[in-house]
């Protein structure tokens, strides 16, 4: 800046490194005390404004990326329904509502996903810029960074189940791989969806056991209420039955349900047969299968059994049971070793 006369020492530079404000001012007007208020009155609020700016910039740019995420995880990740041959009445109507309650809930748990993440943006985005500003209004921020530092490690080491838990939650919600009222298969635990969280799945089994599952632990998920479902029924017939006249039993049965209007609005496709599909020790096994609505398959099955034992009997066509032969043997006391075998 300036250079000091021969004996005298230099004069103490009055800007630090990166004040630029301060450094203009002392090059225009050469005074220390005007330098150093120009920096505090036109420096500082220049630099916090920029970086309250640069905030506002990445935030409306971050949200603007979580509300596309959310509008595509509104689209699903599988179609809203499987189509069909077209519907009348009652069908119409059972399958609008359907997905009218599918596509409610999908919007739903996207939007409470959206506004999560734009919290925890919020949140990161605030400590970062309050940090930087303390840093520019002269506060040693060293402390701070080594408490958050601190803090994060033992965050990571005492609760890593915990933000498992919650970052597998975030996942979950948001993919809509499961909701209330689904009913899943998590591997140990099966059952209905009664309640998801950020941290645990309750489901309540058939038998009516609550199950309370870590979202960390789920490996895998099973969902059988979403899109479509499938009733796979096998029927044994005798060795010495009409395969031919067994199948076309077994068609006929299902083009008649699939015909029945209390039956109709439950059913994706006609049922098919695909034909023999196990030679069993005591029985040829056939199967019928149909696609229906979402966890309607068993209702569906219990009639098509039905209605294929009634038909059987009709035809004559025998569904054996299970048979076992026994050989029994017996040893001659006087000698000669002659035994005898029945067939039981």
């Amino acid at each position: 800046m300036f250079s000091a006369s021969p004996g005298y020492p230099a004069a103490a530079d009055p800007c630090e490194e990166g004040q630029q404000t301060c450094e203009v001012a002392l090059k225009w007007f050469g005074n220390d005390t005007v330098a150093e208020v120009a920096d505090v009155i036109i420096g500082k609020p220049l630099a916090i404004t920029g970086l309250l700016v640069l905030g506002l910039v990445v935030r409306w740019a971050l949200h603007k990326l979580v509300d596309r995420l959310v509008a595509s995880a509104e689209d699903g990740v599988l179609p809203d329904r499987v189509t069909r041959l077209p519907r009348r009445g009652r069908a119409v109507n059972v399958v609008a509502a359907r997905d009218a309650a599918t596509q409610t809930r999908r919007v739903q748990r996207a939007k409470t996903m959206g506004d999560l993440l734009k919290s925890v943006i919020t949140g990161i985005l605030v400590a970062i810029i309050g940090t930087m500003v303390l840093s520019e209004l002269g506060v040693n921020i060293a402390p701070i960074i080594a408490s958050a530092g601190i803090v994060g490690v033992a965050l990571g080491f005492g609760a890593q189940s915990l933000v498992k838990d919650f970052l597998s939650g975030i996942f979950m919600i948001f993919e809509d791989q499961y909701g209330v009222g689904d009913v899943v298969d998590l591997g140990d635990a099966v059952g209905t969806v009664e309640a998801v969280s950020l941290r645990v799945t309750r489901l309540r089994s058939l038998d009516g056991t609550v199950w309370y599952v870590p979202n960390g632990e789920v490996l895998r998920v099973g969902n059988l209420s979403q899109n479509w479902s499938r009733a796979v029924i096998d029927v044994g017939v005798a060795y010495n039955t009409d395969l031919t006249l067994a199948k076309q039993v077994l068609a006929e049965v299902g083009r008649s349900m699939w015909e029945d209007e209390d039956y109709r609005h439950l059913l994706i496709e006609e049922p098919e047969v695909t034909g023999v599909e196990m030679l069993a020790a005591d029985s040829i096994n056939l199967r019928i299968m149909v696609k229906t609505v979402p966890l309607e398959n068993w209702a569906v099955a219990r009639e098509l059994r039905q209605r294929i034992k009634s038909r059987f009997d009709h035809e004559g066509i025998e569904i054996p049971f299970a048979q076992r032969v026994v050989w029994h043997r017996e040893e001659s006391r006087a000698g000669g070793g002659r035994s005898s075998d029945e067939d039981a």
